[in-house]
């Protein structure tokens, strides 16, 4: 597909100077497999996979514990090759319905990876989740600081759905919706904004905005509230907007988009 959219030294140290002490945080210590998926360059589970079968080093040693702790300074190796973190990517897909939001499926389900089969792109982790029923705007990216900043609830970016429902919500059926609807888990579940799209004779068409999302949070609370859901749809993450992407496409995001969503990591 075109137009953009696709299928998918050493220092001496003179007399009487002090020692200056590192600019930033002491570099933290991480697992080996985790190193691996944060630069990039495969998922976790096949890091680890990599590891248990003897084909990592880790400062010239081979190690076959993926929990093998590691520092900004390690050198890692893969069959001998040194790894470097892979460039900074960051992309959306339009996801259809009926896939799993995950690498391997236990089931066999089919999983987002299909859209990505010809792409030729690096390893790239979804950015949260849409269960299997839903679609929409899905975002994935190898840069692991990046994904944490925007699903961090600090971070309040809000996610925008046009949503299908079974019946007519009336004025204080909406109301419910921003005030809160206890669950009987003791979840008191509410959207940020609601729009009533448009209405037939026997469902309606909602706009819901979350700034946060938990478990299945707008179909258990519009079916908490009497009105099941049908068809769910991401269309909107911050400023970022689905469009016209084709069912199944993906496309990359602009520097600008990036930024706009949460600040990059360095590479």
């Amino acid at each position: 597909m075109h137009n953009g959219q696709h299928s998918a030294g050493v220092h001496a140290k003179l007399p009487g100077m002090r020692t200056r002490r590192p600019i930033g945080p002491p570099s933290r210590r991480i697992g080996l497999a985790r190193a691996l998926s944060k630069q990039g360059v495969c998922s976790r589970s096949a890091a680890t996979a990599l590891i248990q079968a003897g084909r990592v080093s880790l400062d010239g040693i081979v190690v076959r514990d993926p929990e093998a702790a590691t520092r900004a300074h390690s050198r890692i190796q893969i069959d001998g090759e040194h790894v470097h973190a892979a460039e900074r990517l960051y992309v959306m897909l339009n996801k259809p319905r009926g896939l799993v939001t995950t690498v391997d499926d236990e089931q066999g389900r089919e999983t987002v990876y299909r859209c990505f089969a010809s792409s030729h792109l690096p390893w790239l982790a979804p950015v949260g989740r849409l269960d299997r029923a839903s679609e929409g705007l899905l975002l994935f990216t190898n840069d692991a600081e990046w994904a944490a900043a925007l699903l961090s609830p600090l971070s309040h970016v809000p996610k925008t759905y046009h949503v299908q429902i079974e019946g007519i919500p009336d004025p204080p059926t909406l109301a419910r919706l921003t005030a809160g609807v206890l669950m009987p888990e003791g979840e008191c579940l509410r959207v940020r904004q609601v729009q009533l799209l448009r209405a037939g004779e026997r469902n309606a068409w909602l706009a819901c905005t979350l700034t946060e999302g938990r478990n299945r949070h707008l179909r258990r609370l519009l079916g908490g509230v009497g009105h099941p859901v049908l068809r769910l749809l991401r269309v909107a993450v911050g400023e970022l907007v689905l469009g016209d992407l084709a069912k199944g496409a993906w496309r990359a995001l602009s520097p600008a988009e990036v930024a706009q969503l949460a600040p990059p990591s360095r590479p």
